[in-house]
Parts: structure tokens; C-alpha cells; sequence
């Protein structure tokens, strides 16, 4: 009898707050929902106009992209990751998160290999693990790692804490990797978003020594762009592992929208609105943390990205309950990991408006 593979994985996590949620929902003032981080804000015009302008697209667009979006990618990646590749190293994704969940399978990985995810991380690098049948191990130290891992991921800037790893720490990653002659994953979707450190790509010479063989780096405009709503981002480094990527990519139709793929371009090609978003998402962060702070929080980490790692000492889900009351929805730690046992993680992602009510409220 077939099972469903869907059968071998984890509950979604968010089912496990819903009741919070609700709860949330009767405050007089409505609920503040930091829980997700999705973006609030309108995607910018120039975007939104390089879509429109490319609405009509008829014909099959190709899994490796156009020339020009990868190009795009390869000069936005010299500006801002310091990493010097070519289109040979580039594969768009609709959305980094498909990419995240299917490389396990993509990399031929299955019953008898092993990936390691960070002691605390987004549950999706667990979750491709099991998808193609792998188990998964977690890790604080790269000396943790053990020596039959097949893949290794990294996640700087990180989801859910904030944690901003030096070009040391993840030179010692790479290491380990290259000791083990696998590939090194580093998703640094947040990597614009640096409050209190400035990260570093794994791309960069500072840590790969100018040698990419065997690392790729996840990114997404999903965040800095306000473009979750299109699906777009890349995976850039390995040439070899690039194009079995894309190889597969191309047997499963895996193809971003041509429209899509214009409007990543002009995206990629213009700092200002980054720099517009990010100084958004900096004043609310300084309104949170200060609210939260007042309210008996103590915040580690969260030196980057658009969350704030956050405790009272008391399990996540007894805090999660106790802002639920002020109308406030979070997400608790042990989503994360069993050492995110007495963290919540407070997404920066509302308007002014709701991110002022919680300042109220606390």
C-alpha cells in the first residue's frame, strides 16, 4: 500500500497556535500578527511596472532563465555579496523556500545519507531531509558534525534568532565541509537586513578563499523587495552543482514566469528601494525592541533579519498565551528547535500602525 509521503513529515507548525490566534483576534483593538514574517508593504512601483510591461509573455520560459536575469543576479552578487561568479553559477528559483525543501532530492540524497542543520533553524531544511527519505542531524559547533553527513547547511543571517556568523565561523564550516567533501548550503536570504553586524555571504573570498567549489548561497527577494507575493530568488556558486540543479529544474518544469523574471531584474538593479524598505523595518525593530524590552523581555541575538529572538524565562508557549491575551500573536521558539524551548520569535513584518499598538499594549 502506497503512503503518502506527506504521512513521514512533521505537523505543520503553525497549527499549534491557531487557538492563540484566535484568542488574539477578540482583542477590542485587533490582533498584531508577528508570528509570519510576511511583508506588509506595497511591492515598489518600479517593479510592479516591469511586470506589467512584460504581461504578455506566450511561449515557455526556460528553467535556467534569461541571460539577463542571470546577469542581474551576477552583478548584484558582486555588489553586495563581494562574490565573484558568472552566469554558469546562477539558477533563479520561484521562491527560495522550493529550492530549500528539494535540494536534498535534487543532490540524489536518500535513505542512507545525513544532513546537518543548525541547532536552531527554519524547519524546512529538516523537512527536505525527510522528503527524500535522509534523517537529519542538528548542530552548534561544526565540530559537531558528524563524519557520514552528506550535505550541510548554513543559515547567516539566521531565521528564527538573528545571529550574524563571522567570516571565521563560517570559514570553520566550510571547512568541515571540504574535510567531508560535501556541499555546503548557506541560505542568506536576510543578508541585506544587517541591524547591529554587517553578514557576510559564504561567497565571499574572506571565507571561500576565492574557491566556490562545493558551496552554494540561497537568496530571496521575497523580503527586502516585498516580492513574496511573485516567488522569486536564486541559488548561486558551484557551477557543477548549479547545472544539476538546473538539469532537474528542467525535467520538472520548475520555471519562473518570464514576467517574473523581469521584474527581478529591475529588482536587482536598483538599491534605493532596499534602502527604503530597510529603513522601515529599522524604526519598527527600534519600536519592538523597546516595547518588548519594557515589558520584561530580555532579546539575544537578533542582529539582523526581520526578527527578534525573545525571552521571559518561562516555556514559549506560556508566552506565546500571555501576548495572545494583549491581542499579540507570535511564534514560539521550539519551532525552531528544542533549544528555542523558552524563546518567541517576533517577526518585524507589520505596518507602523500595528507595530505602535503593540507598544501600547506592552
Amino acid at each position: 500500500m502506497l503512503v503518502p509521503l506527506a504521512h513521514g513529515l512533521p505537523d505543520f507548525p503553525w497549527d499549534r497556535i491557531a487557538e492563540a490566534g484566535e484568542r488574539a483576534a477578540t482583542h477590542p483593538d485587533g490582533i498584531v500578527d508577528l508570528s509570519i514574517g510576511t511583508p506588509v508593504d506595497d511591492t515598489p512601483e518600479l517593479i510592479q511596472e516591469a511586470l506589467r510591461q512584460h504581461a504578455n509573455a506566450p511561449g515557455y520560459p526556460t528553467a535556467i532563465g534569461m541571460p539577463q536575469l542571470r546577469t542581474a543576479w551576477v552583478d548584484w552578487a558582486k555588489r553586495i555579496l563581494n562574490a565573484d561568479v558568472d552566469v554558469t553559477q546562477v539558477s533563479p528559483l520561484i521562491g527560495s523556500k522550493e529550492l530549500v525543501a528539494w535540494l536534498p532530492i535534487t543532490l540524489g540524497l536518500n535513505s542512507t545519507s545525513v544532513v546537518a542543520v543548525p541547532e536552531l533553524a527554519y524547519p524546512t531544511y529538516a523537512v527536505g531531509a525527510l522528503m527524500a527519505g535522509a534523517t537529519y542531524v542538528t548542530y552548534r559547533d561544526p565540530t559537531d558534525i558528524p563524519s557520514n553527513t552528506s550535505m550541510i547547511w548554513a543559515n547567516s543571517p539566521s531565521n528564527p534568532t538573528g545571529y550574524v556568523m563571522s567570516s571565521d565561523e563560517l570559514r570553520a564550516v566550510v571547512a568541515r565541509g571540504r574535510e567531508l567533501s560535501v556541499p555546503v548550503v548557506s541560505d542568506e536570504c536576510y543578508i541585506e537586513l544587517g541591524w547591529d553586524a554587517e553578514p557576510i555571504s559564504i561567497l565571499d573570498p574572506r571565507v571561500s578563499d576565492g574557491n566556490v567549489e562545493g558551496l552554494l548561497s540561497v537568496h530571496s527577494l521575497s523580503k527586502r523587495s516585498n516580492l513574496a507575493g511573485y516567488r522569486s530568488g536564486a541559488v548561486l556558486g558551484d557551477a557543477a552543482l548549479i547545472a544539476a540543479i538546473v538539469s532537474l529544474r528542467k525535467h520538472a518544469g520548475m520555471l519562473m514566469p518570464l514576467p517574473v523574471q523581469h521584474a527581478t531584474i529591475a529588482a536587482l538593479g536598483d538599491d534605493a528601494h532596499v534602502a527604503t524598505q530597510k529603513a522601515l523595518y529599522r524604526a519598527r525593530r527600534d519600536v519592538l525592541h523597546s516595547a518588548f524590552t519594557r515589558a520584561g523581555f530580555e532579546i539575544h541575538h537578533s542582529n539582523a533579519g526581520l526578527y527578534l529572538w525573545a525571552t521571559r524565562g518561562q516555556d514559549c508557549l506560556e508566552t506565546v498565551n500571555w501576548l495572545s491575551h494583549n491581542g499579540i500573536l507570535v511564534a514560539p521558539g521550539d519551532f525552531y528547535g528544542p533549544a528555542g524551548q523558552q524563546f518567541v520569535r517576533v517577526a518585524l513584518t507589520a505596518t507602523d500602525e500595528r507595530v505602535a499598538a503593540v507598544s501600547r499594549r506592552l
